[in-house]
């Protein structure tokens, strides 16, 4: 049976610990520590003890993303250094999540929920969202795929 995604994130940080690789040491403390955060948020709105797989990829999807607008904003700011660590991070979270999908990938993607849904207008555009975030998370960019829904609905 395949380990499910917190225990690969605790057996890369045991494994890290032992290889003394203090980035990636310092990245998965990160990953468990926004894990744990909404573990607790799941908890006090009595939503149960943890989070699913669905959340953590969640998680891990707006980490990748918020390293990424980081990284732009040292490289403009001419702090390189910095851009390539922001990089890193990205590279080790992204270890973490399902296999992006191709542009091709993604537009199917799009044309099979536009379908299932019965989406026939941009008020339709929600529900479309919600079938592609329930089956994709972490395997695609929604703020790219957001435009191309809304203009496969326009």
């Amino acid at each position: 049976m395949p380990m499910d995604l917190r225990e690969r994130i605790g057996a890369g940080l045991k494994e890290a610990m032992r290889d003394k690789d203090a980035t990636r040491l310092g990245t998965l403390r990160l990953i468990n520590a926004a894990i744990k955060d909404q573990d607790i948020a799941a908890r006090g709105e009595g939503r149960g003890e943890a989070v699913d797989e669905q959340a953590v990829l969640g998680i891990l999807g707006k980490m990748v993303k918020q390293r990424q607008e980081s990284a732009r904003a040292y490289e403009e700011g001419g702090r390189l250094e910095l851009a390539e660590k922001e990089r890193e991070e990205i590279a080790i979270i992204e270890e973490f999540l399902p296999r992006q999908l191709s542009e091709s990938e993604v537009t199917a993607a799009i044309d099979d929920a536009i379908a299932e849904t019965g989406a026939e207008g941009l008020r339709d555009m929600g529900r479309v969202m919600g079938a592609l975030k329930a089956k994709f998370t972490g395997q695609m960019d929604f703020g790219a795929v957001g435009p191309m829904v809304k203009a496969r609905l326009a």
